[in-house]
């Protein structure tokens, strides 16, 4: 925003005798007589020079102008706190129904998953409920690796005792799960340990 000090070249807190200075420098400069071949735009900033002084070179008039100013400025200042404090709000619902929205096609790939569904099948139903693809590949393979560390668990856990006196060996053990466990978190979050 151009202010009228701005138009003089001067500060705010000018004194009178800077503002005389700054007025003679800028008529100097824009006189339409000076800028031949501009002389529309000479013309214009000439009378924007001369409506300044006119202001600033009374001071009545610049001590009105002063606190229209700052007027201006706080409620512009206020206007812009609250778009922003609105647009961040919106984000914050933004967010908000992204996050609802994931965790509804998390929940139904893991209701399909539980019934037996494959991870293509997982894909597929989540590509019809509206999940962009890569969402719904990312939250496929995790439930899938989910369901696949939950069957090796069970039947790890299941064997029978004749087959119980056959240690795995525990280096791949953790492994295997930490790996699918991984897989998930990672499908799920997009986070690496």
């Amino acid at each position: 925003m151009t202010t009228i000090y701005a138009t003089l070249g001067v500060q705010p807190n000018a004194t009178l005798d800077e503002i005389k200075r700054a007025y003679r420098r800028a008529t100097m400069k824009w006189h339409p007589d000076r800028n031949l071949g501009r002389e529309a735009e000479a013309y214009a900033a000439f009378q924007e020079i001369r409506e300044a002084y006119a202001i600033l070179s009374d001071a009545e008039q610049r001590r009105v102008y002063d606190e229209v100013f700052a007027q201006e400025m706080q409620r512009w200042q206020a206007e812009r706190d609250a778009q922003e404090a609105q647009e961040r709000e919106a984000q914050r619902e933004r967010e908000r129904v992204a996050q609802e929205h994931y965790e509804k096609m998390v929940a139904i790939a893991m209701r399909f998953a539980d019934e037996g569904r494959n991870r293509d099948v997982l894909f597929g139903v989540l590509l019809g409920r509206d999940c962009d693809a890569e969402l719904a590949a990312r939250i496929a393979d995790s439930v899938w690796a989910l369901q696949e560390a939950r069957r090796n668990t069970v039947a790890a856990t299941d064997t029978p005792d004749s087959e119980a006196t056959i240690q795995p060996d525990e280096a791949t053990l953790p492994q295997r799960h930490s790996s699918a466990f991984e897989s998930f978190w990672q499908g799920l979050f997009g986070l690496r340990q």
